[in-house]
């Protein structure tokens, strides 16, 4: 029988969980807001950049990009309503 992992999914998808909302809590503080729309285009920015300068492979890419993403969303959903 060869060595399997059953549901590993529900751990990746716990890990990148605890990555993201680390993300949010780190990035809230430092910048002290409470609520990622009140990020600012420039501060979103900062963040991009800091993202793009951590290893390909960081896991911690995963909680950038989630945080860059839903910024963007509720941006555009603000520009749309």
């Amino acid at each position: 029988m060869s060595f399997e992992w059953r549901r590993i999914h529900k751990w990746e998808d716990n890990i990148e969980s605890q990555v993201t909302e680390s993300v949010y809590d780190y990035v809230f503080e430092y910048y002290g807001v409470t609520e990622v729309t009140e990020l600012t285009e420039d501060q979103i920015k900062e963040i991009e950049d800091f993202r793009d300068e951590l290893n390909e492979y960081s896991p911690m890419q995963w909680g950038f990009s989630n945080l860059i993403n839903n910024w963007e969303s509720e941006k555009w959903e603000e520009e749309n309503e």
